[in-house]
């Protein structure tokens, strides 16, 4: 069975602890309480690594990632114990896989994953900049691997070993080369507000081309299901916040032929509100991705919260001038495999992911 990512809950934490406690010396190991604080501030950083269970209705944690922000730039113990929430570095406080799955490249995988998770957020308008950790010096060449860079000899001491930081600088869109777009329309057709031409002819449109990926599940549409949204959403795992249903199964992209996974079952809630203009009139689609109404007519929508960091794939647009809902402007989001979309949309800066409940696949 694959291992797979997700957040964990705050009912999973004795889970995490008892890996940490099998796997760090008794004066290195995080506590069940420090894990508690950790997911409670910043459980947008706090990721495991599951085995999905053999009748499908469960899962096995198997390892995580977490973290909590600071506003400096290298790790101090003050960094360490606080969390800054807006901060632009991520304190990596403990990556660990159980002894099982060790060697197997499942430690390298859930970093990189954690690293590329981080990146898709920045993109999307998150304050992150880079991400920081310590480890012993037998480690070293594992975070290399995984794109860190050494930076020297850490002031911290946590045990009876010397630690060594490491950083890893976030890659982050640039706004200089091309001037904002004006609106949608322009956006689509590649123009700038001045009416000049900023992208090559036919780079939107690639949206909708097809891709060459292979080996992934075949995502049934919206439309397949006899009761639509009442048979792909579940109040089991209901949105703590607002008592909102959730999403039953992963979603995928659309597409026939990529089906890449986009956001794994329980983590975006269901919410019917005022549609968004996200293409343009007339606009032929594919038949992988439904119509949405004009605005004011609502429309069924996936939101997914508090960054996009949830995400399992995602890509963004650049802002364009139209403005979205609560004012900012918008970016639309589209399969990071294969360029399909708008699967839906954000706000520049925003907490909030708006995906289209009838413009993402189901893994049903």
């Amino acid at each position: 069975m694959s291992i797979f990512y997700d957040l964990i809950s705050a009912e999973e934490l004795e889970d995490a602890a008892k890996i940490e406690a099998r796997s760090y010396p008794e004066d290195e190991a995080g506590s069940l309480e420090t894990f508690r604080y950790r997911q409670s501030q910043a459980p947008e950083l706090f990721l495991g690594a599951y085995l999905p269970a053999a009748d499908g209705r469960g899962r096995t944690l198997v390892g995580y990632v977490c973290s909590t922000l600071s506003p400096d730039e290298t790790l101090t113990h003050d960094s360490m114990e606080q969390h800054v929430p807006g901060s632009s570095s991520i304190c990596i406080h403990s990556v660990c896989i159980d002894a099982a799955h060790r060697r197997k490249q499942a430690g390298l995988n859930l970093v990189r994953g954690y690293v590329a998770r981080a990146e898709r957020a920045a993109q999307a308008g998150a304050n992150y900049e880079r991400l920081l950790l310590i480890a012993h010096d037998h480690l070293l060449g594992f975070y290399q691997k995984a794109g860190f860079e050494l930076v020297g000899l850490s002031p911290v001491v946590h045990g009876a070993r010397p630690w060594y930081e490491l950083r890893k600088v976030l890659a982050r869109p640039s706004h200089a080369a091309t001037p904002p777009y004006a609106s949608v329309e322009q956006a689509q057709q590649g123009q700038s507000a001045s009416g000049s031409q900023q992208l090559p002819p036919g780079l939107w449109e690639a949206l909708q081309q097809q891709s060459s990926t292979r080996g992934r599940p075949v995502a049934r549409l919206l439309t397949s299901f006899p009761n639509a949204v009442q048979d792909v959403v579940s109040d089991v795992g209901q949105d703590a916040a607002g008592g909102l249903p959730t999403n039953k199964y992963d979603l995928l992209c659309p597409r026939l032929g990529c089906g890449s996974v986009i956001l794994k079952s329980g983590v975006a809630s269901w919410v019917e509100r005022e549609s968004v203009q996200l293409d343009l009139p007339g606009q032929t689609l594919p038949d992988c991705l439904g119509a949405l109404p004009a605005p004011p007519a609502t429309a069924q929508w996936w939101l997914v919260k508090p960054n996009a960091m949830a995400f399992e794939n995602i890509g963004f647009s650049r802002a364009v001038q139209t403005t979205g809902p609560n004012g900012g402007r918008l970016k639309l989001l589209a399969c990071a495999e294969c360029d399909l979309g708008p699967l839906g949309w954000c706000e520049e800066g925003g907490s909030e992911f708006w995906l289209a409940c009838n413009r993402v696949g189901y893994r049903a």
